[in-house]
């Protein structure tokens, strides 16, 4: 697909990471729709648990189909919350997308489907060390019907989005410093990031390629970045405590060479330091990027 006209769909538009690329998303949202379980304007309305119904009616009085989706929606680690919900949500979703005559989804993974290690390249056999890795895993093997019937589905082993995950969520909700575990070699733990403004560039690259997409790709900055350095980019005071267990769930992905055609050639970046990290201020001072408090509706 490279008509960039072509119209996308993102589902999960309320969620963290959505509300965070729909603020991104390049040329102002050209050609995007935004998909919400209540009604919100300007968006599609519409739950895929309740089946496509409301998809279809969309299609139908737009009067031409989606060319891409890119599917956000998910269930993320917390207290009580059913993680086998993923992949139920995925199978509704790409159920609907067949009917709706759409050929190309992104679907949401993480990099928690490795499981502990480094170089985590997307040929790594998955071993997930905690439930949300095994519960994405599942979801990933069951794309499988779907792609014996023609869909092109690639998901997206996404590294941590900066400002979706604790570190900045702690930055901006408390006053104090914030706590950041210190590991056996004195430093402090090492993740793979992306930005926001990177992943929503990125995320729209693949929508509009015009070749096929592979099965799996690995989405993260090109280098791991120090929880610490992050902290600083976003101007936040920070102490290091002994960490009470160890950060080897958290893989490390390399520069992805499946990756590299789709990615900007730069990332969003200026002057010194880890380039993803120099999103950070912008979350920290205008809080661009980060989600909002929601109203109700």
């Amino acid at each position: 697909m490279t008509d960039p006209n072509a119209s996308i769909l993102l589902t999960g538009a309320s969620g963290r990471v959505g509300r965070m690329v729909l603020r991104c998303w390049p040329k102002g949202r050209s050609g995007l729709t935004a998909q919400y379980r209540r009604p919100q304007p300007g968006a599609l309305c519409w739950d895929p648990l309740d089946g496509p119904g409301a998809l279809l009616a969309h299609a139908d009085r737009a009067g031409r189909r989606f060319a891409a989706m890119v599917a956000l929606a998910g269930v993320v680690p917390g207290p009580g919350r059913d993680l086998s919900l993923n992949r139920t949500i995925a199978e509704a979703t790409l159920d609907a997308a067949a009917q709706a005559g759409i050929t190309r989804v992104l679907l949401a993974s993480s990099s928690a489907v490795y499981g502990a290690g480094e170089a985590m390249a997307e040929d790594a056999p998955p071993a997930p060390v905690n439930a949300y890795g095994v519960a994405k895993r599942e979801m990933e093997a069951a794309c499988a019907p779907w792609r014996a019937r023609g869909m092109e589905i690639c998901c997206l082993r996404i590294g941590n989005v900066a400002g979706a995950d604790a570190l900045l969520l702690n930055v901006v909700e408390r006053r104090g410093a914030i706590v950041i575990d210190r590991i056996a070699d004195g430093g402090g733990p090492v993740r793979s990031y992306i930005g926001p403004a990177s992943l929503a560039a990125v995320l729209a690259t693949l929508c509009r390629h015009a070749g096929p997409l592979p099965d799996m790709l690995n989405i993260a900055a090109p280098q791991p970045v120090a929880m610490t350095a992050l902290a600083q980019a976003a101007g936040a005071r920070y102490e290091t405590r002994p960490a009470r267990g160890t950060s080897a769930d958290h893989p490390r992905l390399p520069p992805s060479r499946r990756a590299a055609p789709f990615c900007p050639r730069r990332q969003h970046s200026r002057g010194n330091g880890p380039p993803m990290a120099h999103e950070q201020p912008r979350l920290s001072r205008g809080r661009r990027y980060l989600p909002q408090p929601r109203r109700s509706t």
